[in-house]
């Protein structure tokens, strides 16, 4: 069996049209891909962001509960190596997704048999320039120096890593054309910021935008950006997805060419979406944790065609993705795998969760049972505590400074290793849980899709609540996350 996932970080899904028909993002090669495969409505987040999201679709089980961004830990059970060690299935990686390679995300890459990397995106310490590389005197949000010099090298659409991903991947399918046993990841960072996108590809958009510089804005809740910035900044993210959609359907019409598409799976996706101004909010993390993030694209080819052109509303998560290609590929599923196959929802249309549990570390820990969304906000950020048997996290070391607050021992039944309890200190991502992210949230989505009216129902909000308890428990969530939260149980 063969399969292919593509993972395009911070894609939102009403930005497709299989989604949301009145989009006006142009992306012809992934509805051309949906019409061919299974889309699936009710699929939502586990941990995030970027690092974190990755363990969960890597292992199958959800992160945000015991620690931040970090690595693949040594007690992890990971896809590649599960489907090469018990099933003899050899995998291949192709990213430019940097933080695979800093601190905080060691050993991702190394589950595969092999990968490739491509530089230059973000702030990936790539090209060396001691004078100052060119910079905007006006500027809205933020203007990063590494990445003005890793531009210098990107002059033209062929030199965006993006593409050379896509490249890649086209040349891995001639260089093993009639391969029948594979595992083939294809990673690429756009369209998450900075929006840097080749003005013919902004030139769909109609855009004329004149004012400051904009590409990389700033995690914050709107205040100076202009309406006229703010539809600047989203047409560079609409076409960055123009773009990854145009080498996207190249890999697609590749695979057909070599005879590996029709029964082969083949799997669409993404980590987290972002905010473009909805609500005030611009970016991700320190806002509570609405669909435009949390309710993520899945779109799954599954082999011989099965299924194409249909959707599925059961709720679903990335933490399923795992046990789904471990289920195709015949290999079996470890039992530290949280998630579930697809394919009950797929064949029988039968749910496999009644609710999906998410967030981020340190953050509000959030619940849907598919009606409702319940955001429960950190009441005694004191309790916040990590677990790692790994001090490190995004581009730094977790607890640096505080090593007589930082403790080793069994502490999580789970792992037969000792690990460190860590309280959460400055190195976090999410500083003290934000402003904004531990707040206390209640919605209908069935009324109210856009998350804006509250719901004020004692019968729902106990529900909810425990239904938030059960999903820690069986997460397997420390006892300091029920009394952070102030959960009495």
């Amino acid at each position: 069996m063969r399969t292919v996932v593509v993972l395009m970080d911070t894609l939102r899904r009403d930005h497709l049209s299989c989604y949301n028909p009145d989009t006006a993002c142009i992306a012809p090669n992934i509805a051309r891909f949906a019409e061919e495969s299974c889309r699936f409505d009710g699929h939502f987040v586990g941990s995030m962001p970027c690092m974190p999201a990755r363990r969960d679709f890597f292992c199958g089980r959800t992160n945000f509960l015991e620690r931040s961004w970090g690595p693949i830990e040594i007690e992890d059970v990971t896809l590649p190596k599960v489907l090469f060690e018990r099933g003899g299935v050899r995998s291949h990686m192709i990213t430019d997704h940097a933080h695979y390679f800093r601190i905080g995300g060691e050993n991702y890459c190394q589950q595969f048999n092999t990968y490739e990397f491509f530089r230059g995106q973000e702030s990936d310490p790539w090209v060396s320039l001691i004078d100052d590389p060119w910079q905007p005197e006006r500027y809205f949000g933020d203007v990063k120096r590494q990445y003005q010099c890793n531009r210098t090298r990107i002059t033209c659409e062929g030199e965006f890593s993006s593409v050379k991903c896509f490249e890649a991947a086209r040349r891995w399918v001639d260089e093993n054309e009639g391969a029948e046993d594979f595992f083939l990841m294809v990673e690429t960072f756009d369209p998450h910021e900075p929006f840097n996108v080749p003005q013919d590809y902004l030139d769909l958009y109609g855009d004329d935008y004149d004012g400051p510089f904009f590409e990389l804005p700033k995690y914050h809740r709107r205040d100076e950006e202009t309406d006229a910035a703010m539809a600047h900044l989203h047409h560079r993210y609409e076409a960055l997805i123009t773009m990854n959609d145009r080498h996207f359907g190249e890999f697609i019409d590749r695979l057909k060419a070599a005879g590996m598409y029709d029964d082969t799976l083949i799997i669409l996706t993404t980590d987290h979406g972002y905010c473009f101004g909805e609500r005030e909010f611009i970016g991700k993390n320190y806002m509570p944790a609405y669909n435009e993030i949390a309710n993520i694209p899945l779109i799954v080819h599954f082999p011989g065609g099965a299924h194409a052109g249909e959707s599925r509303s059961q709720l679903t998560q990335n933490i399923d993705l795992m046990p789904t290609i471990l289920d195709y590929q015949d290999v079996e599923i470890p039992e530290t795998v949280m998630g579930r196959s697809l394919r009950a929802v797929v064949e029988k249309n039968e749910p496999i969760h009644d609710y999906a549990l998410y967030g981020t570390f340190g953050c509000a820990v959030n619940v849907t049972d598919g009606r409702y969304t319940y955001f429960r906000g950190g009441r005694d950020q004191s309790k916040c505590f990590e677990y790692t048997t790994s001090l490190t996290t995004i581009r730094d070391w977790l607890g640096k400074g505080r090593g007589d607050q930082i403790e080793a021992g069994r502490f999580l039944p789970r792992v037969p290793y000792p690990v460190y309890r860590v309280p959460s200190g400055p190195e976090a991502l999410v500083k003290d849980g934000g402003t904004y992210a531990n707040e206390d949230h209640l919605f209908d989505l069935e009324t109210d899709p856009g998350q804006t009216v509250e719901v004020e129902d004692e019968a729902v909000l106990s529900r909810m609540e425990a239904l938030l308890v059960r999903g820690m428990r069986e997460a397997q969530a420390p006892e300091d996350q029920f009394l952070r939260l102030g959960l009495d149980v």
